[in-house]
C-alpha cells in the first residue's frame, strides 16, 4: 500500500509545484486590469475628435493625436513580437535575480512622461494602416488578443525574460510594459488638447 501512495504523493507535489510558477490570480487580474483600463483610457481619448482636431500638431517637432494612436497600434505589434521572442527560449528560474524593478517601479518609469525619449524610427509614425479609424481597429484588434492571452495562459512569465534600453525584465513585465506605454501616449494627447491652439471642433 505503501509503494502505491508514495508515487501520488510525489505526482501531487510535482503538480503544485508546476502551478506556482504561472500566474497568481491576483497577478492574471491585475494585468487584464491595467490592459483594459489603459484600453479604455485611450478610447475615450480619442472618441468624438474631428480628423481637424485628430490631425493638430502643437509645433512642427510634434506628434499629432492620430500620430500617437499610430505609434500605439505599432507598439502593440513589436511588444507582442517581444513576447513571444522572450517565450521562444526555456524559463529560466535561475535568471530571475536580473530582474531589478518591481512591477510598480516599471509602470513609474514608462508613465513619467518628465522624461521624454525619441523613439526609433521603426516605431515613428507613417499612416500605414491607411486612417484614424483602421489604426484604431488594428491597436484594439491587438490588446484584445492580448487581453485574452492574459486570461487563459499557463506560460511561465516569471521565467522567461526580454530586454529594455534600462534592463532585463520578464515576460509578465512585458505586458505591463506595454499597458504602461498607452497610458504614457494618453498623457501626451491629452497635452495636445490642452494646447491652447487645439482646434474646438
Amino acid at each position: 500500500m505503501k509503494k502505491v501512495i508514495l508515487p501520488i504523493v510525489l505526482l501531487a507535489f510535482v503538480g503544485f509545484g508546476v502551478l506556482e510558477t504561472g500566474l497568481t490570480d491576483m497577478e492574471r487580474e491585475f494585468a487584464i486590469k491595467e490592459m483594459s483600463k489603459t484600453q479604455d483610457h485611450l478610447l475615450s481619448t480619442v472618441a468624438g475628435l474631428s480628423e481637424v482636431q485628430l490631425s493638430f500638431k502643437p509645433d512642427s517637432t510634434a506628434w499629432s493625436i492620430s500620430e500617437c494612436v499610430e505609434h500605439l497600434a505599432i507598439s502593440e505589434n513589436a511588444f507582442d513580437q517581444m513576447l513571444q521572442g522572450s517565450l521562444q527560449a526555456p524559463a529560466d528560474p535561475a535568471k530571475r535575480n536580473e530582474v531589478k524593478m518591481t512591477d510598480e517601479q516599471l509602470l513609474g518609469i514608462i508613465t513619467d512622461r518628465s522624461k521624454k525619449v525619441k523613439t526609433r524610427e521603426s516605431f515613428e509614425p507613417t499612416g500605414k494602416f491607411g486612417s484614424h479609424e483602421e489604426t484604431l481597429k488594428a491597436f484594439t484588434a491587438k490588446r484584445a488578443e492580448h487581453i485574452e492571452y492574459v486570461k487563459s495562459t499557463e506560460d511561465e512569465l516569471r521565467y522567461h525574460y526580454g530586454q529594455l534600453p534600462f534592463g532585463t525584465i520578464d515576460a509578465y513585465q512585458v505586458l505591463l510594459f506595454m499597458s504602461g506605454h498607452t497610458e504614457r501616449h494618453i498623457k501626451q494627447m491629452e497635452e495636445v488638447k490642452a494646447h491652447e491652439n487645439f482646434p474646438s471642433e
